[in-house]
């Protein structure tokens, strides 16, 4: 029997709750795809996943630091409103892409305030802890073009 292991290829369907219980995400009927070793996923999710095999029903709780970081005030930011040209409305809850030394950013607009918009470069579940429920569906040998590129191709996974 085949268990999960680092250069794998893995088909899991899932659903994602916050620590209040609510749906954040889910699998919509197509598994999702990853290359296991490669952090295509989240780490405190790809640890769980790993010896799991076809047909393993399981539920992982993934504290915030081993998901999407925890949050970080030094990311919340109050920008000139002329940084935004050429949009008429900005509002609360808009994303946008930002142009950093890090390359692009998505920023979440949490507020406007006259001419100075504050805006958050967190990503919208830092900090929070994460529950996944999950189902393998298949594991397979990857490519060596999947394993070259780091990633999965075809059904499920990335598109060149």
């Amino acid at each position: 029997m085949t268990v999960i292991a680092n250069n794998l290829v893995v088909s899991f369907n899932y659903k994602l709750t916050n620590a209040e219980g609510e749906t954040l995400d889910q699998s919509q009927g197509e598994p999702l795809a990853y290359l296991h070793g490669a952090g295509n996923i989240i780490p405190g999710l790809e640890k769980a996943l790993e010896g799991k095999a076809v047909g393993d029903k399981f539920t992982v709780n993934v504290p915030a630091a081993e998901g999407y970081g925890e949050y970080n005030a030094d990311l919340v930011q109050e920008v000139p409103k002329q940084m935004f040209q050429g949009v008429e409305n900005i509002e609360a809850g808009m994303q946008f892409q930002a142009q950093t030394e890090d390359g692009v950013q998505i920023v979440t607009v949490k507020s406007v305030e006259g001419d100075n918009i504050i805006v958050d470069a967190n990503f919208p579940l830092a900090g929070q802890d994460l529950t996944f429920d999950v189902e393998i569906v298949e594991i397979r040998e990857a490519s060596q073009e999947e394993l070259d590129h780091g990633h999965v191709h075809g059904a499920g996974g990335h598109h060149h």
